[in-house]
């Protein structure tokens, strides 16, 4: 009995021993990083950017798998319930702290299933409409919108996404509930605002900045305290006519718990240098976003900025009462 007690521990400790060695040579094959959203959508979009410049630093492809489905919950569960090895990774967006409010059947914990990494950008959002909607600005938008509240078709890219969000806490603050239109994705909902089958719409820069700057849609504010750099002559919501109303689309890094702190450290690092490449700090500009600060782009900063975010939205989709089940 002795010795069989002696030969178990031996072997964990060899295991143990072997798993330290790897998390230290980490990494030594490609490493899959989930997008629980379609492909060609913004935080997609994001992804690319900061996983090809990760991957230079950790001298290994970072690929991007899209997981779609649930408001992002699937590609998330999948992190959750991969090898803690540092090969699987999620970026996921502000949803990640909304879905254990929305989602009452939730597989996984938010906040302690995940080893952050760090926080990636801040997304402003904007509030567009389809190129002939009669509102010239927000003030007349206001006016069109509670005049003909059954009749305005607001499109979102499914519960839990950063448009559902956004239009949920519009419809809050003027008092006014719309037909809502839900897509499977932003991609969808763009194309049928462009076609004119739906009216307005509130949606990440990285979606609707060249939609914007073409002409193809109007545009009625921004969701951030300052005007955008990018389209300074579009007021803010707070100027446009709504005080205090403020939503940005923040993206985060994520590994499974359990993840070994070498990995995470190695993780966090290429993060870091990621989001002060040249290429990257440019797309993003073009998009209208820009890379967090450094000290935001850290584990503990993204613990603390989930949890802040959980309690939050919990609230306000409780008071909402919008669920998905």
């Amino acid at each position: 009995m002795k010795t069989t007690f002696l030969r178990s521990v031996a072997a964990i400790a060899l295991v143990g021993a072997a798993f330290g060695a790897s998390a230290q040579n980490y990494p030594t094959k490609t490493i899959t990083m989930i997008v629980p959203f379609a492909a060609g959508g913004p935080t997609d979009t994001v992804a690319r950017l900061v996983a090809q410049s990760m991957g230079n630093t950790l001298k290994q492809q970072i690929i991007i798998e899209n997981v779609g489905g649930a408001g992002g919950t699937i590609g998330a569960a999948r992190v959750a319930k991969a090898s803690p090895d540092g090969y699987t990774l999620l970026l996921h967006h502000i949803g990640h702290s909304t879905a254990p409010a929305l989602y009452r059947k939730l597989s996984y914990n938010a906040l302690t299933d995940f080893e952050p990494i760090g926080l990636v950008t801040d997304v402003p959002m904007t509030l567009i409409a389809k190129k002939d909607f009669p509102a010239k600005d927000f003030k007349e938008l206001l006016a069109y919108v509670k005049a003909n509240k059954t009749k305005v078709t607001y499109a979102n890219a499914g519960l839990g996404s950063a448009s559902h969000l956004c239009g949920m806490l519009f419809q809050t603050a003027i008092g006014v509930d719309l037909t809502t239109v839900p897509y499977k994705g932003t991609g969808p909902a763009m194309n049928d605002m462009l076609g004119g089958q739906v009216d307005i719409m509130c949606d990440q820069t990285t979606n609707t900045t060249s939609q914007i700057k073409s002409g193809k849609v109007k545009v009625y504010g921004v969701t951030t305290k300052q005007r955008l750099a990018s389209m300074p002559n579009v007021p803010t919501m707070n100027e446009a006519g709504l005080p205090g109303f403020e939503v940005s689309v923040w993206h985060g890094v994520y590994a499974p718990k359990g993840t070994p702190k070498p990995v995470v450290d190695a993780l966090s690092n290429a993060l870091r240098v990621a989001l002060k490449d040249p290429t990257v700090k440019q797309r993003f500009a073009d998009l209208g976003t820009e890379p967090v600060a450094e000290n935001r782009a850290r584990p503990e900063a993204l613990r603390a900025h989930v949890k802040a975010e959980v309690d939050r939205w919990g609230p306000i989709i409780t008071k909402a009462g919008q669920y998905a089940d």
